[in-house]
């Protein structure tokens, strides 16, 4: 399968279940404990260190032990299991102690200023806000990672890596997050019900909305989405205005531009979600994430829009002959981005400023972003990694779907990067994601309260600012 390029480029899965939680990261008790950290050189006196060779190029020492802690989310924790045997293969007196946990924020932001673990895949709805992390300097600068020589294959770590993997770690300069899964996203559908049915499936709204009656008369709804989580049907809805407006529109937004979602395109982008709430086109019922996954597999609705966890998140309940198929997202006719295609790297891995075994975390990852790894995360959750060439040798419908799209797709990859940059603005709009999706609110508003918002950001002198240039 060839090389799939990636990025939310701010957000991963959730990223990757992202951000759910971020915004009220600062209003934690936890976030005293982050600000004893901002400002202050870690205490490298403490740090676990052996020899440095071109074979352990961080020093890994003999004997000593290093603590990793996995999102076990969608695509399950069997994968990081090898990643721990790979390692211990080339380093047997190394003790890895790996556990699993859907409550990365819960578990592990209290003990970020005093003994944390060495490295935390910070995903998921519980996960940390990462610009604070960053800011407060909570989470050390991984570029050294990135010049290392690459564990099982020529060239450096960074030489391995999918298009914008780099970009979507890197945050003031520095790369700080690594993320080791590369999702796309798209309307989901399942071919074997659509050849049977002679369904075509739509390329743009038209053609959606003149299918969804025929839909409709086989007692199914056109779509469903997770109402719970803002940041599922934000995707969707960033991806149509990415789509509508380009990619330069979209950096203005990010870089917090006077009048950015203003411009032409992005109502227009909005519109049509606007219309599949109002001509009642989803599935009724206020259900999460798995709930209408499952609703979708139990063939209530015809459409469904999430990543390419998809497939190992639901793996144990698909119905037998259910062919699990990715298209892009919708667009209108006109659209000057209509190719670009909404994949990024996600599932992102820190390792704290204090972490007392660095040299060990930074060589388990890369461990992790090894070929035999990096194939072996993609034989498990059937979803790419960030490593290039993953997927090559894995024969998976659904993947080769994701494949497929990518390989038609057009010169840029979709990306928004001010929820990654702003808590506050992330959580705004998952919140009037939320909102236009259960039709509380029109597409105008939704326009007209998310440029407020940015105002809000970009005028307050407290809040640092980023930029994005490409």
């Amino acid at each position: 399968m060839p090389i799939i390029p990636e990025n939310q480029g701010s957000l991963s899965r959730r990223a990757l279940l992202q951000r759910a939680a971020a915004a009220g990261l600062l209003a934690t008790p936890a976030a005293g404990l982050l600000s004893a950290c901002a400002g202050n050189e870690p205490n490298r006196s403490n740090e676990t260190t052996g020899t440095k060779s071109k074979d352990n190029p961080f020093g890994v020492a003999d004997g000593s032990s290093v603590k990793v802690v996995i999102f076990n989310g969608g695509l399950g924790d069997q994968w990081a299991k090898e990643d721990k045997a790979i390692f211990n293969a080339r380093y047997p007196n190394v003790t890895v102690n790996m556990s699993s946990t859907q409550k990365i924020k819960t578990e592990e932001q209290p003990k970020m200023a005093t003994q944390p673990s060495d490295l935390i895949m910070n995903s998921g709805a519980d996960m940390m806000d990462r610009s604070t992390l960053i800011n407060e300097g909570a989470i050390e600068p991984l570029d050294d990672l990135l010049t290392a020589p690459a564990w099982d294959s020529e060239g450096t770590v960074a030489d391995t890596l999918l298009p914008g993997t780099v970009a979507d770690g890197t945050q003031n300069g520095k790369f700080y997050v690594v993320n080791i899964a590369f999702t796309v996203w798209g309307n989901w559908y399942n071919a074997a019900l659509f050849r049977r049915e002679g369904w075509e499936p739509p390329k743009t709204w038209d053609e959606f909305f003149a299918l969804a009656p025929k839909i409709k008369a086989k007692g199914m709804a056109p779509y469903v989405h997770d109402a719970v989580h803002g940041y599922y049907p934000r995707w969707a809805l960033f991806a149509s205005i990415w789509k509508s407006v380009g990619k330069q529109a979209v950096i203005d937004i990010d870089n917090l531009k006077d009048g950015a979602w203003k411009v032409d395109g992005v109502l227009r982008a909005l519109e049509p979600w606007e219309k599949l709430v109002k001509d009642k086109l989803l599935l009724p019922g206020k259900l999460d994430h798995t709930q209408s996954q499952q609703a979708w597999l139990d063939g209530k609705a015809a459409f469904i829009q999430v990543g390419t966890w998809l497939k190992n998140e639901m793996a144990a309940t698909i119905p037998p002959g259910f062919e699990m198929t990715l298209s892009d997202y919708w667009h209108n006719p006109g659209d000057p981005a209509a190719k670009d295609v909404f994949a990024s790297s996600g599932e992102g891995f820190v390792v704290p400023s204090k972490a007392p075994n660095k040299a060990a975390a930074k060589e388990f990852l890369r461990a992790v972003l090894s070929k035999q790894a990096s194939a072996k995360f993609a034989e498990l959750t059937k979803s790419l990694a960030s490593t290039k060439g993953s997927g090559d040798n894995v024969q998976d419908s659904a993947l080769a779907s994701a494949n497929e799209l990518m390989k038609n797709g057009g010169d840029d990859l979709i990306s928004f990067k001010f929820p990654d940059y702003y808590a506050d603005l992330d959580k705004e709009s998952q919140n009037l994601s939320e909102e236009l999706m259960a039709g509380r609110i029109t597409a105008k508003q939704f326009v007209d309260k998310m440029q407020a918002a940015a105002d809000k950001v970009a005028k307050d002198p407290s809040i640092k600012k980023q930029t994005r240039t490409a």
